[in-house]
């Protein structure tokens, strides 16, 4: 059986300022490990699903790093 309770913001932070000091450590810390494998996550997901270069692309790159160094030697 599920129960949902749709409370506004401004309650709910009432309700968390009369927690006691070891339940309030405990929600953040709850808190706190939700929001590092969130971002963690996203990030690593981002980076996977990132682009990549083609073989032609990455030539191109090393070309154009050679050609910029030899014109700044000049």
């Amino acid at each position: 059986m599920q129960v949902q309770v749709d409370i506004e913001f401004d309650q709910l932070l009432k309700i968390v300022k009369t927690l006691p000091a070891g339940q309030l450590k405990q929600l953040k810390t709850e808190i706190e490990k939700e929001a590092k494998s969130t971002k963690s996550a996203d990030l690593e997901t981002l980076l996977l699903n990132g682009p990549t270069a083609t073989k032609k692309q990455l030539n191109t790159i090393v070309k154009n790093r050679k050609a910029f160094n030899l014109w700044r030697t000049k």
